[in-house]
């Protein structure tokens, strides 16, 4: 049985309230005289991932004359023997019964506890029909011998779940679940029965400034806010969502005359898009998920503005929030102010949050498909996500699946999200793997999930909506319909006629060593600096690779390709018998063809840290200057080997984005002879 994320009030005579543990959940199979099985809830045996839990149920069977079935949760315990994160179980994911029998001492210094909250079966009695208060006093007159600092009972409330509300803040608990007194146990079935009350955190803001808006919003793209810190007002972030129409009108009405030349932010924040300051004489309540370990706002969401409050007296709260409407039958007072060391456990908490996240989904995903099964996975916002036919190979010779494709973008979602983001996609699918035929995509699905973003881009007649990218959600969503690569405009959807960077694909000919390309990107290196240009290599993730230079704000396309035919032209008269910037394949031989046409707007390449459809499952892989140099092999990086190489190298792809464009100018000088621009040329390349 699951639970709802729904509102319940604190206080309610028909509710009973659990703490919300942060573990696995566990099925406890036990049958008289020791013989004990443990199940996920996808049905994925650990018995033998929690060799100590399985041995004290045993013990505990011993005793027992008739089959018992509880349903509980596995937790890690921290150094005082309380419930602590999930993070904590990651090293048992892969233990086995051969690696760690039941008997033997477990392998993993974390210890465990096995927290059972409800009783499924006694003896030949099924008692899932029964209302939890029964199934409760059962549970408790049969597990209460078996009580201990390894085998416990869930905590339980009747009709006042404030103390253990008070409890969770101070304990950095998830939340509490409340559950219907009455309630029968539906298996597999989520209903409102059982509710999860997820604390969030809440607080106002001052409002320093707002962006330009993107795309074709109105008013304003995010507002940026602030609190004080000894009288300085500090930035913490910027909240673009929560707003419909009728309040971008009535904030931006509020904000316009409080339009000011000066920032007033103690340090001047950097921001995606142009900003405005304004007098700060304006406050926002805001909902977040978490503080980030450097102070900022981690998915903030706007509620309204507040007329109540001073801004010189907002200050950064250290208090944690239920949900509006679970709270609003809660005193004010009961909130609980934590003390340092909880948030020193916070801060950790948050420094290592976004591997925390994107390592739960993978789990989510490695369950999914080991019970080879359809099954839907919770992201790290709440949302949900159907996925389906995971176990479906989509390497063969490698063996890897669809599921090993989704788990790399979960894995890889911080470095690729910021390279699409606002950016239109286009796909290629194969439904099939890279063995099946493939076919492009360039219209969404006109009912895309909830939180996927799909928007017309301006310009195109032919094509309603596209994917944009940003969003884990989009990125997952796209992977589920078999999209292997992510392949992004080079302009954004706000401004699809400029491009933010241009790049120059080399492409060699058949039986080409790599070696030949990586001489190719060097040369190209050699003619950017000659012109005070920087390009950012990368392979492509199948034969080639590509060299990307950073181009200034709202530059045309059509100036980004002059510039990338002038570097490519020059190249290949320079090196006439390894390059070429000839388009009739028959015509370049066994060359490198030096390709400045992918320049055009609406053409696409796939984008760093994407996978590709190559026979090796590579990665289009960001490369330094010096990796160029001494050499590498594009096999080396895969789906299966790019996690280790992130841990390792950061994001190389960084420069390119933070870059504020070359000096276009300086290709006049350095252009020995101009480009032929005929108008059949023009035509023929796509320019207007």
């Amino acid at each position: 049985m699951l639970a709802s994320l729904l509102d319940a009030p604190l206080t309610d005579p028909d509710l009973t309230y659990e703490p919300k543990y942060d573990g696995i959940r566990a099925i406890a199979e036990i049958e008289p005289k020791g013989r004990v099985r443990l199940w996920s809830r996808l049905g994925n045996e650990k018995t033998g991932q929690f060799p100590e839990i399985a041995t004290a149920l045993e013990q505990w069977a011993r005793r027992l004359r008739a089959p018992v079935v509880l349903d509980g949760e596995i937790v890690a315990l921290d150094n005082s023997g309380e419930p602590t994160g999930f993070q904590q179980l990651q090293g048992r994911i892969h233990l086995s019964v051969e690696k760690g029998g039941r008997g033997s001492r477990p392998l993993f210094s974390a210890r465990t506890a096995f927290i059972a909250f409800d009783v499924l079966r006694e003896r030949r009695a099924d008692l899932r029909d029964r209302p939890l208060t029964e199934r409760r006093a059962a549970l408790e007159r049969i597990f209460g011998p078996a009580r201990s600092s390894t085998l416990r009972i869930s905590e339980s409330v009747r009709g006042d779940g404030t103390a253990l509300y008070t409890r969770a803040l101070a304990s950095g608990w998830e939340g509490l679940i409340a559950k219907h007194a009455a309630s029968r146990y539906r298996s597999g079935k989520r209903t409102p029965d059982w509710r999860k009350l997820k604390i969030v955190h809440e607080q106002e803001f001052v409002v320093g400034g707002w962006t330009k808006p993107r795309q074709t919003r109105s008013c304003f793209g995010a507002l940026l806010l602030g609190v004080y810190e000894r009288n300085s007002l500090v930035y913490v972030g910027h909240t673009g969502t929560g707003f419909n129409e009728a309040e971008l009108t009535r904030v931006m009405k509020l904000l316009e005359p409080l339009e000011t030349t000066q920032c007033p932010f103690r340090e001047r924040p950097k921001t995606n898009e142009r900003p405005h300051w304004v007098q700060p004489k304006l406050v926002a309540q805001v909902k977040f998920t978490e503080w980030t370990a450097d102070g900022k706002l981690r998915h903030p969401v706007y509620l309204n503005l507040r007329d109540d409050k001073k801004p010189e007296d907002v200050r950064r709260e250290r208090v944690s929030r239920l949900h509006a409407a679970s709270e609003g039958r809660l005193k004010p007072d009961v909130r609980l102010k934590p003390d340092t060391t909880v948030n020193a456990r916070a801060s950790e908490v948050a420094s290592s949050l976004s591997r925390t996240e994107t390592n739960a989904v993978v789990d989510q995903l490695s369950a999914i498909e080991a019970g080879r099964r359809d099954g839907i996975i919770t992201l790290p916002d709440g949302g949900r996500l159907n996925v389906t036919n995971l176990h479906k190979v989509f390497w063969p010779k490698q063996k890897l699946t669809k599921g090993d494709l989704l788990r790399y973008y979960a894995l890889a979602a911080p470095f690729i999200l910021p390279s699409v983001r606002d950016r239109p996609l286009t796909m290629k699918r194969f439904p099939n793997g890279i063995s099946g035929q493939p076919f492009y995509q360039h219209r969404a699905p006109d009912e895309a999930p909830p939180g996927v973003r799909v928007e017309h881009v301006r310009g195109e007649p032919t094509v309603p909506a596209r994917f944009i990218g940003g969003n884990l959600k989009t990125l997952l969503y796209m992977t589920q319909l078999a999209a292997i690569s992510q392949d992004p405009w080079f302009s954004r959807v706000g401004s699809p006629e400029t491009a933010d960077h241009v790049a120059l694909d080399l492409d060699p000919a058949p039986d080409v060593p790599f070696g030949r390309v990586l001489d190719v990107a060097r040369w190209i290196r050699d003619e950017l600096v000659s012109i005070g240009a920087t390009g950012v290599p990368k392979t492509s993730g199948a034969d080639g690779l590509h060299v990307y230079v950073p181009l200034p704000p709202d530059t045309p396309y059509e100036a980004g390709l002059i510039f990338c035919q002038i570097i490519a032209t020059v190249v290949a008269q320079k090196h006439p018998k390894i390059a070429t910037v000839e388009r009739l394949v028959r015509a370049r031989g066994a060359r490198v063809y030096v390709d400045y046409l992918q320049n055009i707007l609406g053409k696409t390449l796939a984008t760093a840290y994407s996978a590709r459809a190559s026979a090796y499952a590579g990665v289009s892989t960001p490369l330094t200057w010096d990796e160029v140099d001494k050499g590498v092999r594009r096999e080396d990086f895969t789906i299966e080997s790019m996690p280790e190489r992130l841990r390792e190298v950061g994001d190389l792809w960084k420069p390119l984005r933070a870059s504020k464009g070359i000096d276009l100018s300086r290709i006049s000088k350095y252009a020995k002879v101009r480009p032929a621009w005929t108008p059949r040329l023009r035509a023929r390349q796509g320019i207007r």
